[in-house]
């Protein structure tokens, strides 16, 4: 009898509070709040679900063309939310000499000079600031016209940052050593030890930029059973730098650079180890999907160790001025059976919440940095 008193009780609040709601529910202002949720719930269900964010790609390619910003919207559709916006920031020379009237249009189609191509970041820029304040929230803009061997080097960084406030939320990719590209770099070789480096990356984690890092694991033609020749380096760097949030992209292989045989134990080691804890990798380049997906049992090592630390990886397609969507998203389907191994969490996100995680973090503290430079100036 005192369950049924206590039911009848809470029968008699509920119609009570059903009386209320529907009274407060015909008000003015309950009815414009009521239509902002709608709107909000309208504009969620609209909201594309995409597959992937890329946190890899080359809006221009080695002689600085590309789709424009607008066509390449189009192409990402409703498939990509999210990317990481960068050219590349060295220009292969057209030497007559060289080339005669056959015009290179890559850095493999000529043997001559690669130099560094600083417009690059202007030309990123202004993509970027013609667009609508609802496309630009699609694109994280990096600076890349850097020499990574100058010590002015942060100068310009700094310099890009203060001309263009609001805009960028990382660097790179840049590159230190790159199979076949690294020879062909004009003036003095890029390098893991060079102060510069360690200058370019102390001033990133100052401001909070991203930094995609490229730099392989070994040279092309390795002697057998050697350690990968630049490991040692490497590591040395990413554990100078703990403040810096670092990309090491492709996690160290190229197109002919393979993995070496403890590659994944490598990956394994510096994951687990604290000291490497603001290390991130990325899977971009068809390249690399390559060695990935080979075989079941290569794309199961990696899957396993995705699984173990899916927070470390980020999916990227590395496309260069892609002409159409077929294109730019072949390395995401190349990837499918890896896709297929990981489990849910571990899908999501290497495909799109770290990039949202790294990216939203790298905004708010880079805006925080210019306003601060912005405040100091003025006074």
């Amino acid at each position: 009898m005192a369950s049924m008193r206590h039911g009848t009780w809470g029968l008699e609040l509920l119609l009570a509070a059903l009386f209320a709601a529907t009274s407060v529910c015909t008000a003015p202002g309950f009815r414009a709040a009521e239509a902002g949720v709608a709107s909000t719930v309208q504009q969620a269900e609209e909201t594309p679900d995409y597959a992937l964010n890329d946190v890899h790609f080359h809006l221009t390619n080695y002689t600085q063309k590309g789709p424009p910003v607008h066509d390449f919207l189009q192409i990402m559709g409703n498939q990509v939310g999210r990317v990481a916006l960068f050219g590349i920031p060295l220009q292969q020379k057209w030497d007559y000499y060289v080339s005669g009237q056959r015009a290179p249009g890559y850095y493999l189609h000529s043997s001559a000079r690669l130099y560094y191509y600083s417009f690059v970041d202007a030309m990123i820029a202004e993509a970027y600031l013609g667009l609508s304040p609802g496309q630009r929230e699609r694109f994280d803009p990096m600076i890349t016209g850097f020499n990574p061997t100058d010590m002015y080097a942060v100068d310009h960084i700094r310099r890009v940052l203060l001309t263009y406030p609001g805009v960028f939320s990382g660097i790179g990719e840049f590159t230190v050593h790159k199979e076949f590209v690294s020879a062909k770099v004009a003036g003095h070789a890029a390098s893991l030890t060079n102060p510069a480096l360690d200058a370019i990356l102390e001033l990133a984690g100052e401001v909070g930029l991203v930094a995609i890092l490229h730099n392989d694991i070994d040279i092309v033609y390795p002697p057998e059973g050697a350690a990968p020749v630049y490991l040692g380096q490497m590591t040395a760097l990413l554990k100078a730098h703990p403040d810096t949030t670092i990309i090491w992209a492709h996690t160290g292989l190229g197109r002919v650079v393979r993995p070496p045989k403890e590659h994944l134990v490598i990956l394994d080691s510096l994951l687990g180890d604290p000291a490497y804890a603001h290390v991130y990798f990325d899977i971009s380049w068809d390249e690399v999907a390559k060695y990935v997906t080979q075989d079941a049992e290569a794309t199961r090592a990696w899957a396993d160790l995705i699984n173990r630390y899916p927070e470390r990886f980020l999916f990227g397609t590395d496309a260069v001025a892609p002409q159409d969507q077929e294109g730019y998203l072949k390395t995401y389907r190349d990837y499918e059976p890896l896709w297929a191994m990981l489990d849910a969490r571990a899908s999501t996100l290497v495909r799109k919440e770290n990039y949202a995680r790294l990216f939203d973090r790298a905004n708010v503290r880079v805006r925080e940095w210019e306003q601060a430079r912005k405040n100091a100036h003025s006074q």
